[in-house]
């Protein structure tokens, strides 16, 4: 998917309103993000998956100020809002990168997507800890820090420098740990370099930003990859799932990278298989 490929800004919102706005609500719990560093879990959400109360506390003051300020419906990741896959909302994230901020690892940012009838339109990645605040909209460009940067060049794989999503080897799902450790033996043979931050939204604004070149996230989350995923767009890049179709709120991964990056690595992922044909029976972790 490339800019051309998502729909208007809907007609009835001015985009440069909305990221002003979006930037001010922002703005105003940054402090508070940079105090909570370190925060322990709060809310356990699954295997090694937990909330902080700060990201409870950020959710509810940034979704509370943009309904007001915007008129829009607001879906946080930890308590959920209006559907996403129509019309027009927000989806946030209040930490990304919940691993890493608890552990004092100052990795992590805030997230802001506006979705249009599933696809993103808008998106805000604030970096706190590394003095980071990208926004754009999708034909509108995107800047870091308030300056309007370049559209993304046309790459090679071989050119590259990939940020890689979490893995297990023993991890199972759509995506099991086997696939995702062949895939990343492929890419070591294949890219400049490959990191792993341990944060989807950081390793998407990268890439929006082009400090970094393309990323792969085997997580389906819209808070976690929508903000991204508008960045992406709006810097030139291109998304789609790691199929290569294209990305939307209920896709099962994303892949995002620079022009050439992208289809490059659409290719080699394809040569991999059906990821699904690497998962290990079950009685082999008896």
């Amino acid at each position: 998917m490339t800019a051309t490929d998502v729909p208007d800004f809907p007609a009835d919102l001015d985009p440069n309103r909305l990221l002003a706005t979006a930037a001010d609500v922002l703005d105003s719990v940054t402090g508070r993000f940079r105090d909570g560093l370190g925060a322990p879990s709060a809310v356990t959400k699954g295997h090694t998956d937990f909330a902080t109360e700060f990201d409870l506390e950020l959710e509810r003051i940034i979704s509370a100020e943009l309904q007001e300020r915007t008129g829009i419906g607001v879906h946080g990741e930890e308590y959920g809002g209006p559907d996403l896959t129509e019309g027009t909302v927000w989806v946030v994230d209040p930490i990304d990168g919940t691993f890493n901020y608890s552990a004092g690892v100052p990795v992590a940012g805030i997230l802001l997507a506006l979705l249009h009838n599933g696809l993103p339109v808008l998106g805000l990645t604030w970096l706190p800890l590394s003095d980071l605040k990208y926004a754009g909209f999708v034909g509108g460009g995107i800047t870091c820090n308030g300056k309007l940067l370049d559209p993304l060049p046309t790459l090679r794989l071989d050119e590259a420098m990939l940020a890689f999503g979490a893995f297990n080897l023993d991890s199972r799902g759509r995506y099991p740990g086997s696939f995702r450790v062949e895939l990343l033996g492929e890419l070591s043979r294949r890219t400049a370099r490959l990191r792993l931050f341990g944060s989807t939204g950081f390793d998407l604004a990268l890439t929006a930003g082009g400090q970094i070149n393309g990323a792969i996230s085997f997580g389906h989350h819209a808070w976690d990859n929508a903000a991204g995923a508008a960045l992406v767009l709006a810097a030139g890049g291109q998304i789609s799932d790691l199929a290569g179709d294209p990305w939307t709120v209920n896709s099962p991964s994303i892949l995002a990278a620079a022009p050439g990056v992208h289809g490059d690595l659409v290719e080699l992922i394809s040569q991999l298989g059906d990821p699904r044909a690497f998962e290990v029976p079950k009685e082999k972790y008896r």
